[in-house]
């Protein structure tokens, strides 16, 4: 069941999240076009999604949790910010990635079935915690991830499959 994008922000700016960076992803659709027009959210679009982390990792030095939006086939292009930044000096960021490939072959492109089954394996590798959207539980769930952020001063990531914000 999707929710709609105006309900979708209007949970994560009840939490002070106003502040993101990323890389267009189609899997967000809507979403992404609300948020983009949101007054209220400030959108900082990227080439990259290391380029993304990097901006969004800045709102940590003014007090804030800064956001990044990103398809999950962008994972490996964070991979070393996250590792030799984020992880190592405890700065914490949300990460919203468009989950790409959910469930692996039959489901979306073939090019996207095997980031698709690993994404999550690969946020446990990393040590990242992470939360599943789903629609009914989207306050829950959030509030969780934010918490493991804010209790391991890491990123996290919300992983969205796609159809659940539009």
């Amino acid at each position: 069941m999707a929710m709609d994008p105006e309900s979708f922000w209007a949970v994560l700016k009840a939490r002070g999240l106003t502040f993101f960076a990323g890389v267009p992803d189609s899997t967000f659709g809507d979403g992404y076009n609300y948020m983009v027009n949101d007054p209220e959210i400030r959108y900082v679009p990227a080439v990259r999604e290391d380029v993304a982390l990097g901006i969004a990792s800045a709102a940590y030095f003014s007090g804030r949790l800064g956001g990044v939006i990103m398809q999950n086939s962008g994972i490996g292009n964070i991979v070393n910010p996250l590792t030799s930044f984020n992880l190592m000096y405890k700065i914490p960021a949300l990460i919203i990635v468009g989950w790409r490939g959910y469930g692996g072959p039959p489901n979306d492109a073939p090019e996207h079935w095997i980031m698709g089954v690993k994404t999550p394996e690969i946020l446990s590798l990393l040590e990242v915690p992470y939360e599943i959207m789903e629609t009914e539980t989207l306050e829950a769930d959030l509030d969780r991830l934010l918490g493991k952020i804010e209790q391991g001063s890491v990123p996290g990531a919300l992983l969205v499959r796609s159809g659940m914000i539009g």
